[in-house]
C-alpha cells in the first residue's frame, strides 16, 4: 500500500480521531497522547490554531513512534500544509477544500482529508484525488445526513467531525463512516485527568465497535 492508503487504513482502524484544539503545551500534547493510547484510539490530530502545534508535531511523532498517526488540523492553505508536513504530521485534515493543498499532499504522499459538506464539493474533493473527506459540520445534520450523502456516493470515506459524541457515535457507525473525528467530548481541557481521557477514550472505542458490528 501506498504511505496514503496505509494512513487511510490506520484512520479506519482506529475509527477515532482525537482533535487536540487549544492552549496546550507539548509537554501537556504528550501527556494526551499517552492517555488516548492507554484507552485504544492511536490516532491524533493538533490543530494549527493551536500554539504550540508545530513545536508538538516532531515531539509527538519522537515520543510514539509507529504506536500513534500523528496528523495537523485546521491546514486551511498549501503553506499551512508545507509547515505541518515539514513538521512531521503524517496526516493533515482541513475545514476547508483548497485543492493547492490537495495537490501538495498527493505529490508529497500525504494523507489529506479536505473538510466538505455537500455532495458537489464531497465530489469535487473526489475528483482531485482525495477519497477520505472530513465532513463538517455536523452539528447541523448528524447520522441520517450521513446516511443520506453516502446513498450515491458509496465509494468515499467520510469521516464527521463536530458534534459527535458517546451518545451519537454507534449511530454514526451504522450510517457508514469511515471513522469520526472528536475534540471537546473527547479532550476537555488542560486540567483533564490522564484517567478520565483514558476512560474516555475506552468508552468511546467500544461504542465506535458496537455501531460496526451491532
Amino acid at each position: 500500500m501506498s504511505s496514503i492508503e496505509t494512513a487511510s487504513q490506520r484512520v479506519k482502524d482506529c475509527g477515532i480521531i482525537a482533535i487536540i484544539r487549544g492552549d496546550f503545551s507539548a509537554e501537556d500534547n504528550l501527556r494526551i497522547g499517552d492517555a488516548l493510547l492507554a484507552g485504544t484510539v492511536t490516532v491524533m490530530e493538533v490543530t494549527l490554531n493551536s500554539p504550540s502545534a508545530l513545536e508538538s508535531l516532531p515531539k509527538l511523532r519522537q515520543h510514539f513512534g509507529d504506536e500513534m498517526l500523528i496528523g495537523a488540523g485546521t491546514v486551511r492553505d498549501v503553506k499551512q500544509a508545507q509547515a505541518a508536513y515539514e513538521a512531521g504530521a503524517q496526516f493533515i485534515v482541513s475545514p476547508n477544500l483548497d485543492l493547492e493543498s490537495v495537490s501538495f499532499a498527493r505529490t508529497n504522499h500525504l494523507l489529506h482529508l479536505p473538510g466538505i459538506f455537500t455532495a458537489t464539493e464531497a465530489q469535487s474533493a473526489f475528483a482531485a484525488g482525495c477519497r477520505m473527506l472530513k465532513l463538517f459540520p455536523m452539528e447541523v445534520a448528524g447520522p441520517a445526513y450521513l446516511k443520506a450523502l453516502r446513498a450515491p456516493l458509496n465509494d468515499i470515506d467520510f469521516v464527521p467531525t463536530g458534534g459527535v459524541s458517546l451518545e451519537n457515535i454507534a449511530d454514526y457507525a451504522r450510517a457508514g463512516a469511515a471513522a469520526v473525528g472528536l475534540g471537546s467530548k473527547l479532550i476537555t481541557s488542560c486540567e483533564q485527568t490522564s484517567e478520565d481521557i483514558t476512560a474516555r477514550a475506552q468508552m468511546l472505542r467500544a461504542a465506535w465497535t458496537r455501531g460496526r458490528h451491532g
